[in-house]
């Protein structure tokens, strides 16, 4: 069964769209057979996606380190839940894990994930696609951040392109079954070259 990993917040957010989008994510999921990778929690959009493919009888799989289970915010009615020492654990984890990953609205840790993930495909630590679901256009800012940084020489243009980015769960989906792994050949040629002409 293919596996998705979701990053999302431990939090509700202040905005109906944010749960809807959750729910609507995990029932696209299940009806997909695709199981699901997350951090492992009870609360926030977190519980709402793995609440929603629970009840739907489909694969939920968390990882959590050991601090936060003893915090008594782990899901307790999970298919698996994998404890880990340390939240570096926790994202190798769910990198050998899934296939593919998707960000919904979340805080630090939810950009934490996504940067490293979008890290890990830059240099090919990892090949496996990644999609924002940009729903109520939460991402928007970032994006924006990613686009500056492309314009001030500081991201390449086609690793900001790689990324996928919807507001649409199945166009989502597409593409990222669509995704294409960079190669690191020019790009490194060239700061190379750049870093030679001081």
């Amino acid at each position: 069964m293919p596996r998705i990993c979701v990053f999302c917040g431990s939090s509700m957010g202040y905005r109906d769209e944010y749960k809807t989008a959750a729910r609507e994510l995990g029932l696209f999921l299940s009806d997909n057979g695709i199981g699901l990778v997350y951090g492992g929690a009870n609360v926030g959009l977190m519980k709402v996606i793995a609440d929603t493919m629970l009840s739907k009888g489909a694969e939920v799989i968390g990882v959590m380190p050991h601090h936060l289970v003893n915090r008594e915010v782990a899901h307790a009615k999970l298919t698996e839940m994998i404890i880990v020492d340390t939240m570096a654990e926790r994202k190798e984890q769910m990198v050998t894990l899934s296939d593919g990953f998707i960000a919904l609205p979340g805080g630090f840790g939810t950009l934490d994930e996504l940067s490293e993930i979008l890290t890990f495909n830059q240099l090919r630590i990892s090949d496996k696609p990644l999609g924002i679901l940009n729903i109520s256009g939460y991402f928007d800012h970032l994006l924006r951040f990613f686009d500056h940084a492309v314009e001030e020489g500081y991201v390449r243009e086609e690793h900001r392109s790689n990324l996928i980015v919807s507001e649409n769960i199945s166009d989502l989906v597409q593409f990222m079954h669509q995704y294409k792994p960079l190669t690191m050949g020019k790009w490194i040629e060239d700061i190379l070259d750049e870093s030679n002409h001081l």
